[in-house]
C-alpha cells in the first residue's frame, strides 16, 4: 500500500513518535533499519517516516533551545500527539505496542515475561503489562539518546550498561516520572550501584561529585581509578532527554550521602 500524499493518522503518528523517543537523533535516517521496517508495516516510505520523526523533534524543547530542529516544521497532529503523551511516557509506549500488537496481528502478550501471560485478564494484569512495557521504553529511550554509552566513562558497550533512574522509580510518579527519559542516566553496571546508593551524584550543572563518606575511606588505585578521579568532571550530554534539573536536585537533596 502506497501512501504517499495521504495525511498520516494518530496511530502512524503514534508509532512514529514512540519510534523517535527510542532512536539517536543523529541515527533519524531513511537508511535506519528501524525506521524501514516501521515504514514497511504502515505502507509509508522510509524517508517520509524519518522526515515524521523530524517533524516531531521541533516540539522538543531541549533541541529547540540548541536549535536543532530549526528546518523542520511539525503538523497539528504531530503536537497534539506531543502534549498528550510528553508528560505520560508509559502511556505511549504502551498505546504503540498496542497498535503494533494490532498491525502485526500479534498479541501484546509476545513482549512480556512468562509469569505475566498466565495471569488472568483484568486491572492487575493489565498495569503489570503496561508496567513491563514503560519499563522497556524507559530502557531503549534512555541509552538510545546517550548513544549506548556510559555518561561518565564513555564506555560503548550497551550489554554493561544501566538504565539508571535519577530519581528512583519507588519515589517516581507513575504517570510523569518512572518512564520519563529525562529522569534516565547511562551508566555503567558500577557506577549505577555507587549512584544508586548515593555515593556519587550529578548536580544540575551536570558536574559529578563524590561523597566524602567514599574520600575518607582509604582509597587504593581502583578506587581512585573507577570513581573518585571521576570529581568535578561533567558528564556526556545525551543527544535529546536531557536530565531534568528537578530530577538532579532530588538525588542530590535525598540520595546523595554529601
Amino acid at each position: 500500500m502506497d501512501k504517499t500524499g495521504t495525511k498520516w493518522s494518530r496511530e502512524e503518528t503514534i508509532l512514529a513518535f514512540d519510534l523517535y523517543c527510542r532512536t539517536p537523533f543523529g541515527k533519524i535516517s531513511s537508511t535506519n533499519n528501524d525506521i524501514k521496517e516501521l515504514a514497511q508495516l504502515i505502507g509509508r516510505t522510509s524517508g517520509a517516516v524519518a522526515l515524521k520523526m523530524h517533524n516531531l523533534a521541533h516540539f522538543d524543547p531541549e533541541l529547540r533551545k540548541r536549535n536543532i530542529t530549526a528546518m523542520a516544521h511539525g503538523s497539528k497532529l504531530d503536537l497534539e500527539v506531543w502534549n498528550e503523551f510528553c508528560e505520560n511516557w508509559e502511556e505511549l509506549s504502551f498505546a504503540a505496542r498496542c497498535i503494533l500488537a494490532e498491525l502485526k496481528s500479534e498479541s501484546i502478550d509476545k513482549i512480556i515475561e512468562p509469569e505475566l501471560q498466565v495471569l488472568p485478564d483484568g486491572d492487575v494484569r493489565n498495569q503489570l503489562i503496561k508496567a513491563r512495557i514503560g519499563q522497556y521504553f524507559f530502557r531503549m529511550a534512555v541509552l538510545n539518546s546517550y548513544e549506548n554509552k556510559c555518561c561518565i566513562t564513555g564506555m560503548p558497550y550497551s550489554e554493561l550498561l544501566v538504565a539508571s533512574h535519577i530519581k528512583p522509580w519507588k519515589d517516581s510518579d507513575p504517570k510523569a516520572e518512572r518512564t520519563n527519559p529525562m529522569n534516565g542516566l547511562s551508566l555503567n553496571a558500577l557506577h549505577d550501584k555507587a549512584f544508586d546508593k548515593g555515593l556519587m551524584t550529578i548536580t544540575p550543572d551536570y558536574t559529578i561529585h563524590i561523597s566524602s563518606k567514599l574520600k575518607r575511606e582509604p582509597i587504593n588505585n581502583s578506587v581512585y581509578e573507577w570513581i573518585v578521579k571521576y570529581e568535578k568532571q561533567r558528564i556526556l550530554l545525551p543527544n535529546k532527554f536531557i536530565p531534568k534539573r528537578e530530577f538532579l536536585e532530588y538525588h542530590n537533596d535525598v540520595i546523595f550521602l554529601g
